[in-house]
């Protein structure tokens, strides 16, 4: 094993471990996600080459900017807004969706850019070090902010600059976003590991646009999987992933592996799933 994979396993065990706390850190799985992206090893030496310790440092530097003692949940959604919003200029445009560096938090914090999601990373990093009562609230189509009590929230969306948003606006940003009923259920407080399932899934899209980032892809796959709960067809995406990068003989012994699990419960789509890893190990003839 040669160094850059031999610390490719170690993240991935450091983030297998992390998703397995008992209260898992946000802030160092959306980094350790963000690291799967650094392509070329660092420089020899280098003790941070994908900029872990420094995207943390700046979290701290942040955090310490915010006044002191905020007495109420609107008082922190304002003055997060003022800070990262305003002065710090941590917003999102339409072409940000096109971009994986808006997926990735190292990125996000250098170029002050990102999908609604990694921005309310942000927020919710900044204004936990900070000492406020926050939370990320994944409402379909589109993440935001939560603070205070959950029976009395205030809303914020860092995506537009931290603007506070009521139930209505709440409701409004769902049907326009998504077309769908809005339902009072998504306002529920997110849980650390749902949001990075989320992200992983946003990768994933990304890369399903891009045929020719099948590496991309993979590594979001992979660690989708390390997560303690994750659905199951993951492991038939990713083996259908690895045929399509000509990995045949790998993707057909994962195809046969889920349709063991498949089996008891949908025997027909399980022998569906054997022909395809037949047809995938014929592809070497």
């Amino acid at each position: 094993m040669n160094a850059q994979d031999s610390g490719t396993a170690e993240r991935r065990r450091r983030f297998a471990e992390e998703a397995r706390a008992e209260r898992p850190d946000l802030a160092l799985l959306c980094l350790l996600l963000g690291a799967e992206a650094y392509t070329a090893p660092g420089p020899a030496g280098e003790t941070d080459p994908h900029g872990i310790d420094a995207a943390q440092i700046e979290l701290d530097r942040l955090a310490g900017l915010l006044p002191y003692g905020a007495r109420d949940a609107r008082a922190w959604a304002s003055a997060l807004a003022e800070l990262l919003g305003g002065r710090c200029g941590f917003t999102g445009s339409p072409p940000d969706y096109q971009r994986l560096e808006s997926s990735l938090l190292q990125q996000v914090l250098q170029r002050r850019r990102g999908l609604p999601i990694l921005l309310s990373v942000v927020w919710i990093e900044v204004a936990r070090r900070a000492g406020a009562p926050v939370y990320g609230v994944a409402l379909p189509g589109h993440y935001v902010v939560g603070f205070g009590d959950p029976a009395q929230r205030v809303l914020a969306d860092p995506f537009a600059g931290g603007v506070p948003l009521s139930g209505e606006d709440a409701e409004l940003l769902v049907t326009g976003t998504t077309g769908a009923a809005f339902e009072p259920s998504a306002l529920v407080p997110a849980r650390p590991l749902e949001t990075v399932l989320r992200i992983l899934n946003n990768v994933r899209a990304w890369a399903s646009a891009r045929p020719e980032r099948t590496d991309v892809a993979l590594w979001a796959l992979d660690l989708s999987l390390l997560l303690p709960s994750h659905p199951a067809r993951l492991r038939y995406e990713r083996a259908q992933l690895l045929v399509q990068r000509g990995e045949f003989m790998r993707g057909a012994a994962e195809m046969d592996e889920y349709a063991e699990i498949v089996d008891g419960i949908e025997p027909t789509a399980a022998e569906a799933i054997r022909h395809r890893a037949q047809a995938a190990r014929a592809l070497l003839n």
